[in-house]
């Protein structure tokens, strides 16, 4: 059965049907929490609690903390982009976890940046040690992934494209909203993972609405796999796995990707950019961006964040 975490402040909760009921810990992490177990099952076994919804929630991951994600993971995406899911690669990049806000903090557009996008994705939230060379199996996922958690890579389009630049476009304070509900699952309840469904709307406007089965490529066994070939992973660490098509970005039409290939690389991005300010999927001052990741049926609910784009 799951059992939904929250964090606020000065405290952290688990949801029940008579409401949020504080966690009798001293855990000031993430990995400190997952750690003391015996207080989050006592707490999800009292009565009592506060509304949720009276709580000021921030982020339920903490940092310091590894912040990796993956690169287009979900076939729609790949081809949004021009790709091919079949021969996509699995490659990962870094964010600084610096990034990490709440699931209704304001997401700040830094003065300079102009193309601001949006990318819903499931966060796995490592549960055990994972020292490089570790073997990661559909036996053990359950004990390598303690929960999952909405994410939301927010990006700059026009760092990360000229300058093929993840790292820094996608790292800007509150670029990485996360909650509102770190959601601990059994083994059964992970292996529903393809039944989960990705939704994220701008100002009420559905723009990415996938569910993972058919559309993720890479999956969490596989991925952990390859990730810890290299890198190692500790306790409340988060993992970014891909988004669905729908972001503001997607690729050119073929002629128009064909003729750019001949310019030189400053004009080719300045006659991109130019064609990109006629876009208006991009993030806007004052949208609200709502984001959720649900099973159909409601059995395992990580939540909706909902946060509003403020301009530096």
């Amino acid at each position: 059965m799951t059992i939904t975490v929250l964090r606020t402040a000065d405290a952290w909760y688990v949801s029940t049907d008579s409401g949020a009921v504080p966690i009798d810990t001293d855990a000031a992490t993430t990995a400190e929490l997952l750690g003391d177990r015996a207080a989050i099952e006592a707490a999800r076994g009292r009565d009592g609690g506060v509304p949720v919804e009276s709580l000021a929630l921030v982020s339920p991951v903490t940092a310091p903390c590894r912040v990796v994600a993956q690169m287009t993971n979900f076939a729609s995406h790949v081809k949004d982009a021009g790709m091919d899911p079949a021969t996509v690669p699995l490659t990962f990049f870094r964010k600084a976890s610096g990034s990490i806000s709440g699931p209704t903090a304001d997401v700040v557009k830094p003065a300079h940046v102009r193309f601001l996008d949006y990318e819903v994705e499931i966060g796995l939230v490592i549960g055990r040690e994972l020292p490089v060379g570790s073997d990661v199996t559909d036996a053990n996922l359950a004990d390598v992934v303690a929960g999952l958690v909405v994410t939301n890579d927010v990006s700059a389009r026009d760092v990360q494209l000229p300058k093929t630049q993840f790292y820094e476009s996608k790292s800007y304070p509150t670029f990485t909203p996360v909650g509102p509900f770190l959601v601990l699952l059994e083994a059964a309840e992970l292996r529903r993972l393809g039944d989960l469904r990705l939704r994220l709307s701008v100002n009420g406007e559905v723009r990415q609405d996938s569910v993972v089965a058919g559309d993720m490529i890479y999956r969490p066994v596989r991925t952990l796999r390859e990730l810890t070939r290299f890198q190692r992973m500790d306790v409340g660490d988060l993992l970014l796995t891909g988004t669905p098509a729908g972001t503001a970005l997607s690729a050119p039409p073929k002629p128009v990707e064909i003729i750019g290939q001949l310019l030189p690389p400053a004009l080719k991005w300045k006659a991109f950019f130019r064609s990109q300010s006629r876009n208006a999927k991009y993030l806007a001052d004052g949208d609200v961006v709502a984001a959720s990741v649900a099973t159909d049926d409601g059995a395992i609910d990580l939540g909706t964040q909902r946060t509003v784009v403020r301009y530096a």
